[in-house]
């Protein structure tokens, strides 16, 4: 349908209760950001220390902020219009600058990884503007709030690429702040006022599929990282049962996740007459915690596969149980506002890990993550048994009915 000015929309067409597919270009679009994870995960691996967990965390924070923000904008956009693929190709070549950028950003290559982040966040929101221009009068006054803050926040990360080491991580997390606040207040902006989440009226379960798939890319992350540590060590009995120890450890993350969290997630998204308001919690915020623990777990599996006996160090401690309970604190978290109840067997799988801090610090590598596996398989398992029949049957039962 053209616009008022005889120009051709880019918006998807909406057709009812017709859920709106994820696109090849969408997943293509998405293969930058598998790179991106591989970075951060060989990141926290080169600097495991707390400057390195602070640094590597940033820019995490940074390079989910510009994906989610990314999916927000194709949930409107019609994704098979030739502009909305070309932009999306930009975005690309600009995400890939990024991702290369990762491991030296607090190095050599700071004003790179900020030039290509403003240039996503702020030319994705300009481009949002003129697909906009002639529809839903709402929708763009809310992009012109966002941009004002993204336009803000690029300011800041600018700053930080030309400033020396220290500064550098200041001015950073100070934009981070700016950015992830902005949807908590609603964008509001001088003159502009305050969005609302009925500005944000999403297709709920293409949103919900899209943080799937970035799950699925964390997780298969983790499995080419396990694999490729694996491939080149000697097949001794030892790292054998290190490696399936971290295969199973990630199809127990899978289990958690999709099992019974997605497909709620999803029905609630798609039946809910507030989309917005639960993609900004849900979706948008506590899906961080999530894919931060996949991360850090898989940075775990490769020390335990490099080193599997002898002494755990704290590095290893703090991996091998620290990504278990981020994943799981982030899942407890994504089914608590999905299903308005605390999953038992989240927060007993928390409080397991958080016994196994004593004995693991005499425990060999292998045995510590052993257990922290042994914890998922334990989750998952109680789950399934305790609302896995629910959700069997009937499938279009409501998802609060939890």
């Amino acid at each position: 349908m053209p616009d008022a000015g005889g120009r051709r929309s880019v918006l998807r067409p909406r057709r009812g209760h017709e859920d709106s597919r994820v696109t090849f270009v969408e997943l293509f679009f998405d293969l930058v950001f598998v790179f991106a994870v591989t970075q951060l995960s060989h990141l926290l691996l080169a600097h495991l220390s707390l400057l390195g967990v602070i640094q590597t965390t940033l820019l995490l924070m940074a390079v989910w902020w510009v994906w989610i923000f990314t999916s927000w904008v194709t949930n409107w956009l019609d994704p098979d219009r030739p502009p909305v693929r070309l932009m999306l190709f930009v975005l690309m070549l600009a995400g890939l600058v990024l991702s290369t950028s990762l491991p030296e950003a607090f190095e050599a290559r700071g004003l790179a990884f900020a030039a290509a982040y403003v240039f996503m966040q702020v030319g994705r929101s300009l481009f949002m503007l003129w697909a906009l221009r002639g529809h839903s009068s709402g929708n763009r006054r809310n992009f012109q709030r966002i941009t004002v803050w993204l336009a803000l926040a690029g300011v800041l990360w600018l700053a930080g690429g030309l400033a020396d080491h220290g500064g550098r991580l200041g001015l950073w997390a100070l934009a981070l702040f700016v950015e992830y606040l902005s949807p908590s207040v609603g964008f509001w902006t001088p003159c502009l006022g305050r969005s609302t989440t009925a500005d944000w009226d999403i297709e709920g379960s293409h949103m919900a599929e899209r943080c799937g798939l970035f799950i699925i890319i964390a997780l298969g992350e983790s499995i080419l990282v396990t694999g490729a540590t694996f491939s080149t060590l000697s097949w001794t009995p030892v790292t054998v049962l290190a490696f399936v120890t971290a295969f199973i450890g990630s199809v127990a993350m899978w289990w958690i996740y999709f099992n019974i969290g997605a497909e709620r997630g999803s029905r609630l998204i798609a039946a809910t007459a507030d989309p917005g308001r639960l993609a900004r919690l849900a979706y948008t915020y506590i899906h961080l915690p999530i894919v931060a623990g996949i991360i850090v777990a898989a940075v775990a599996d490769e020390l335990v596969l490099a080193h599997p006996v002898g002494h755990s160090g704290p590095g290893t401690i703090a991996t091998v149980l620290g990504g278990p309970a981020l994943y799981l604190a982030g899942n407890l978290l994504f089914k608590r506002a999905t299903a308005e109840r605390l999953p038992l067997s989240h927060l007993g799988g928390l409080v397991l890990l958080a016994l196994l801090l004593w004995p693991v610090g005499v425990a060999p590598p292998l045995v510590t993550a052993a257990a922290s596996t042994l914890v998922l398989v334990v989750v998952a398992a109680w789950e399934w048994r305790s609302l896995g029949r629910t959700y069997a049957r009937p499938r279009d039962s409501a998802a609060r009915t939890l």
